[in-house]
């Protein structure tokens, strides 16, 4: 396991398993944290040996309890904007058009940039004591990585409205009926079933799965460009190798070896 100053990263059977290790400060986010993140989940794209990312908090209270409001105190409106920027072009984005999947363990309080980083994976499991919200209204702010567009995406103009207007948390329970996770597990639960959830990923065509995020991405962005996407990739599946194995395994009677 590789640990570094706020980050644990352990890399074993494909998968990255990736903390967020700032437990006394319920793993917010500084701008030191989100740099380091940076760096690694570039690593973690050009490493053949990970297929696939598990990304949560450290200890038993926190996925990622927001940023760290200490730091916005002396920022000027110029300044906050670059901070927005960065998180989202450095983190945020990359997280969301990683062409491999991203899973968030959600393990705890999930508010403010933590929620935003759930919502950048491509699939969010979460525990039953996990809470989840953005609260930044009580601070006098609205959502800066990413929260006012992707959270509408997942559940709708309406609740997600609700969520940030109000500022409240919502249960694990209540966001897995409203499409915010996709699971809701026992605490010791969550991680296997991220692992096992990319277990079923890991046993299919890895070029097929990252053009497939990139569709789904492209189509949620810019609707009118998503179909001409997806028949273009479409066609240059066509030409992959994973292509012909897929195939010949299907007339074989075989499974493909991906």
């Amino acid at each position: 396991m590789e640990k570094s100053t706020n980050f644990l990263l352990d890399i074993a059977d494909k998968t990255a398993y990736l903390t967020i290790n700032r437990p006394e400060k319920l793993n917010a986010l500084n701008r030191a944290t989100l740099e380091e993140l940076a760096t690694i989940l570039a690593k973690l794209k050009g490493d053949s040996n990970v297929r696939g990312v598990i990304l949560t908090g450290a200890g038993e209270k926190a996925f990622v309890a927001g940023a760290d409001i200490a730091e916005f105190r002396d920022l000027s409106a110029d300044d906050a904007r670059h901070l927005a920027a960065s998180g989202h072009h450095e983190v945020m984005d990359v997280i969301y058009n990683f062409p491999k999947p991203v899973i968030a363990a959600i393990n705890g309080f999930a508010l403010g940039g933590g929620l935003e980083l759930a919502l950048a994976c491509h699939i969010r499991v979460a525990s039953s004591a996990a809470k989840m919200g953005l609260p930044e209204v009580s601070l006098g702010l609205i959502p800066g990585y990413g929260g006012t567009q992707r959270l509408p995406q997942l559940i709708g103009r309406g609740k997600a409205l609700e969520m940030i207007l109000t500022g409240e948390m919502m249960s694990a329970e209540d966001a897995l009926q409203c499409g915010l996770v996709n699971y809701v597990v026992a605490p010791e639960a969550l991680v296997t079933t991220c692992e096992q959830l990319l277990k079923k990923i890991y046993a299919k065509s890895s070029t097929a799965v990252s053009a497939a995020i990139s569709v789904v991405n492209i189509g949620l962005v810019k609707p009118e460009e998503g179909y001409l996407a997806e028949i273009d990739a479409f066609g240059t599946a066509f030409s992959s190798l994973d292509f012909e194995e897929g195939v010949s395994a299907f007339l074989e009677k075989r499974k493909p070896n991906f």
